[in-house]
């Protein structure tokens, strides 16, 4: 008799568990919850350039820019190595692991770092001193835990040299970055800037003559001035390893709104799962600023 009463309690409070989890379902649903996630993998970050002005007179430090970030609803950061006390020198260790530290704490992860290195430089001696700063960087990556360095091509009006010549001495040096990433786990990632890279074509050329795994694009989609910027989006995304992601773009010489939803279609369509940071320039308060252009995105993360 006792056996069966723990019986028939036992089944009915299995019967009532659907109910209960219906019931904890629909709370949860009551009080939704920004999420800086997509289904289909995407994540928002910041890339620390919209906080150029107060980060560089020292009215804001990095730590506070984490803060922020944390607070609004960011996935991940992205520290331009600039903003660390120091630069171009690498901080020590124990600034740099107080910085990840933070970041872990608040939930970011540092999605990527980057440097001012020009390899367009002629003067190979001078040069070398770019590829040095890379290396150098590439360790900071690796300490903070960012899985790529953004670095450019550079923007020297070399009168005397060829393009094809700049651009042999200039895949020489990205190679030797590449392979130093590869060494230390971190991912090389070429930003077209409007210097000497320009277009679609020529990222796919430099990228696919170096060919690694270890190189990738980072995709600015207000450097695309030349030709229509979401077709040399489209032809370049193969090989986007990280953004910045502007509020404008150039169409026929004119800066235009982002037109999120259709660069949001392009982005899904091409398969890259990773993170989105955002990047806002020009005059207002950055942090209104990033805030609507971070609403802007996450909806068309939806």
């Amino acid at each position: 008799m006792n056996h069966q009463f723990h019986r028939r309690k036992f089944l009915s409070s299995v019967i009532a568990l659907p109910a209960a989890v219906a019931i904890a379902s629909n709370s949860r649903a009551a009080t939704p919850k920004k999420y800086s996630a997509s289904a289909s993998g995407l994540k928002t970050s910041l890339n620390a350039f919209s906080f150029n002005a107060p980060l560089t007179d020292g009215s804001m430090a990095i730590s506070d820019m984490l803060d922020f970030c944390a607070e609004t609803g960011f996935a991940g950061v992205d520290i331009t190595g600039y903003y660390f006390k120091g630069y171009p020198q690498v901080p020590d260790d124990e600034y740099l692991f107080g910085i990840k530290r933070k970041a872990f704490k608040l939930g970011l992860e540092i999605s990527g770092t980057g440097v001012r290195n020009d390899f367009t430089i002629a003067d190979k001696t001078k040069r070398a001193l770019e590829v040095t700063l890379v290396k150098n960087w590439i360790e900071v990556a690796a300490k903070l835990g960012a899985p790529v360095v953004r670095i450019f091509a550079g923007n020297q009006k070399n009168e005397g040299y060829t393009a094809e010549q700049v651009t042999d001495w200039m895949l020489e040096d990205i190679r030797t970055c590449v392979d130093y990433g590869r060494q230390h786990g971190v991912v090389t990632g070429l930003q077209n800037h409007n210097d000497f890279i320009q277009t679609a074509e020529q990222v796919n050329k430099m990228i696919e003559a170096i060919n690694s795994e270890w190189l990738g694009l980072i995709l600015d989609t207000g450097s695309y001035r030349v030709h229509d910027p979401y077709e040399e989006i489209a032809a370049s995304v193969k090989h986007v390893v990280n953004w910045q992601i502007k509020e404008k773009v150039f169409i026929n010489g004119s800066e235009q709104d982002t037109d999120m939803n259709k660069l949001l279609g392009i982005i899904k369509a091409s398969g890259y799962r990773g993170y989105l940071p955002i990047e806002t320039l020009g005059d207002g308060d950055p942090k209104t600023k990033i805030t609507a252009l971070l609403e802007k995105l996450q909806k068309a993360m939806e």
